[in-house]
């Protein structure tokens, strides 16, 4: 299997349209589990079930051009921000419903009300990870794979050829960073 996925990344990393398809059928049910993870931890309670927003995470990333993925570490982050950033546009949606989004609301006096606001705490979160990841990719990556995947520094550390402490090291200044940019805005 470690040969197969290898030849696989190799071949989604020179281009080929079909690579991506293979490499996400190979890797089906670990992304099915990091879906899952990513829903309990961000979505609690949500009618999207794990198999949608993993299904929906793949006709994103088969849509889109130019995306690389030389190993199975970058793979998993590059589905795990798209995983986060579908799990984010449902929750904006399902709140703006809760809110009466679907609804035009008028006074008798035919002035209208303002909308809801959006959820301002998902779009810090995000807006300080997109920024994180415009400055270190790598930091922006170990986020989504540690905070939204749920993926012990162990598991992290033998995705990246490194070591725990490094792991641990980098994560401590990630959640710096994040919290400086949070805490600016």
């Amino acid at each position: 299997m470690g040969s197969t996925l290898s030849a696989l990344f190799s071949s989604a990393e020179n281009g080929a349209g079909p690579a991506t398809a293979a490499l996400f059928s190979a890797l089906y049910a670990e992304l099915h589990r990091l879906a899952g993870r990513q829903l309990a931890r961000n979505a609690p309670g949500a009618t999207l079930g794990a198999t949608s927003l993993l299904h929906e995470a793949y006709l994103d990333m088969a849509g889109r051009e130019g995306a690389s993925f030389p190993d199975r570490a970058r793979f998993l982050g590059y589905a795990s921000r798209v995983m986060r950033g579908l799990i984010i546009d449902y929750v904006r949606q399902r709140k703006a419903q809760k809110r009466g989004g679907l609804f035009e609301i008028t006074s008798l006096d035919g002035n209208e009300s303002a909308p809801a606001a959006p959820d301002r705490e998902l779009d810090r979160l995000s807006d300080a990870l997109d920024e994180l990841a415009g400055v270190d990719p790598e930091l922006a990556q170990l986020v989504d794979l540690k905070y939204f995947c749920g993926f012990t520094f162990a598991e992290i550390a033998a995705l990246r050829s490194v070591s725990e402490r490094t792991v641990q090291r980098d994560w401590a200044k990630a959640r710096l960073v994040l919290h400086g940019a949070l805490s600016a805005a």
